[in-house]
């Protein structure tokens, strides 16, 4: 077993014994579950809505050199700039060019899963450059030195209670604020970084290919501010974000917005398609889209899990997950949690090192029922498990019992010998990890193939 399941079933093990924790998250979750069903009533057909936004995934990511060239043609039409980046380290790279040759020593940045999975604020601190967090979540889980627990809602694990202590520990403030003088709080330290910030760097929920733009989904505003305050806007993307009209936006938004919040559409959403025009008040002198691969094409070039491409990271599968729901996100140990992680993460970095995340679930099935592009989970996470025995990577006691099991099972007199008892104690003293939390599996004295054959001796 690798350092990284060694942590997981460590980590699994405490957060799921935590009450509070449990309390919370529960909690959180059931606002979410009361507000889906409003959200979707926007829809006349949400499951035809649903199979439309995959059918759109599908063509975007079979044709997606196509897609992604026409992006960087319309785009750098309009003065903007497109960075192809195969690595994070190429990433960060580039980025770090971009503020040495601005003598930048601020970023703003909103919230982006691709920046975390570059550790992009690391990166910037080991240069002296401070990187801010301006959506809510994000700055509390940056305040708090973690990492986001949930793809849209970073401090979905924190209480209010949580969160007034918190800011009474790090900036000072009464420890009896209400969210909202909370958040005030926060909105005057925020509004200062975006004047000083030569930098700002946002993701982006979709890449638009027909007209060379980039659209941003949110509901605090932060990620227009950190698009249009600092001379500089970087934006960094995953490939697989392509969409190929914007027309498609008329699908994508009400779907994202919906299974992701429950809102029928979310506050702000915003469509930048180059940095600001000659005719233009406002906006960036420069803008850079990175385009991130960083694993994605390992996926792409499998026909099988080509399909985990089409997420538009709504969180919907972490919600309905009750693994997600008992260890909580940060048990994961990467940047992607719950069943879209356990999905991707094995192919982003490793299967040798993440395989164990693809059993990380009931295979209920209820993440392929709530996924607002159709996505298959549970078969993709059999899919995982299926590729890591054929590369091997099963170690030699599983190898050697369904060696067994295989040739028992061929040859029914032997799996009608030791009935009983005897099984009883070999299965029980060879699977203990089984019975750790099971009572003991017991066998009946007889097979049925013995008692068909006393039944009907002819």
């Amino acid at each position: 077993m690798t350092d990284t399941a060694d942590t997981f079933l460590a980590k699994s093990k405490i957060k799921s014994a935590d009450l509070d924790h449990r309390r919370k998250i529960n909690f959180n979750i059931g606002k979410y579950n009361s507000k889906v069903p409003e959200g979707k009533e926007q829809f006349a057909d949400v499951n035809l809505a649903r199979e439309r936004a995959k059918n759109l995934k599908w063509r975007a990511i079979e044709n997606l050199d196509q897609q992604l060239e026409s992006f960087e043609l319309n785009f750098t039409r309009r003065g903007g700039k497109v960075v192809w980046a195969e690595t994070a380290e190429q990433a960060i790279e580039e980025i770090l060019r971009i503020c040495a040759e601005k003598q930048c020593t601020k970023v703003v940045k909103s919230k982006s899963m691709v920046t975390e999975e570059i550790h992009l604020n690391k990166a910037l601190e080991a240069k002296s450059i401070e990187s801010v967090e301006t959506d809510l979540g994000e700055y509390i889980q940056q305040l708090d030195g973690e990492a986001p627990y949930h793809i849209v809602t970073p401090a979905m694990h924190k209480s209010k209670e949580d969160v007034a202590k918190l800011f009474h520990e790090k900036l000072g403030t009464n420890i009896n604020l209400t969210p909202t003088e909370l958040t005030q709080v926060a909105r005057v330290i925020l509004r200062e970084k975006y004047v000083q910030a030569t930098v700002g760097v946002t993701g982006a929920n979709f890449i638009i290919s027909d007209i060379g733009g980039i659209a941003v989904t949110e509901n605090e505003g932060n990620a227009r501010l950190s698009c249009a305050f600092p001379k500089t806007h970087i934006v960094i993307v995953g490939i697989e974000k392509v969409i190929p009209s914007l027309t498609d936006l008329g699908l994508f938004w009400p779907l994202l917005s919906t299974f992701g919040t429950g809102q029928k559409v979310t506050v702000y959403n915003t469509v930048v398609t180059g940095p600001r025009q000659a005719n233009e008040p406002d906006g960036p002198e420069e803008m850079i889209v990175i385009l991130l691969d960083n694993g994605r094409t390992n996926i792409l070039k499998n026909p099988k899990q080509r399909e985990s491409l089409y997420c538009i990271r709504c969180g919907a599968c972490l919600n309905a997950c009750p693994v997600y729901k008992n260890i909580g996100g940060h048990s994961y140990g990467a940047t992607y949690s719950g069943p879209i992680g356990s999905v991707i993460t094995p192919n982003l970095q490793g299967m040798q090192d993440f395989k164990h995340l693809s059993y990380a679930s009931s295979l209920c099935g209820a993440c392929t029922q709530v996924c607002a592009v159709k996505i298959n989970l549970h078969e993709l996470l059999l899919e995982n498990r299926h590729e890591a025995v054929e590369e091997g990577l099963s170690p030699m006691s599983e190898k050697i019992a369904w060696k067994i099991w295989k040739v028992a099972s061929l040859r029914r007199g032997m799996m009608n010998l030791g009935n009983g008892p005897l099984k009883n104690k070999v299965v029980n003293g060879l699977f203990k990890g089984w019975k750790q939390h099971r009572s003991e599996l017991e066998f009946s004295p007889k097979t049925f193939n013995e008692l068909w054959k006393e039944r009907f001796k002819k």
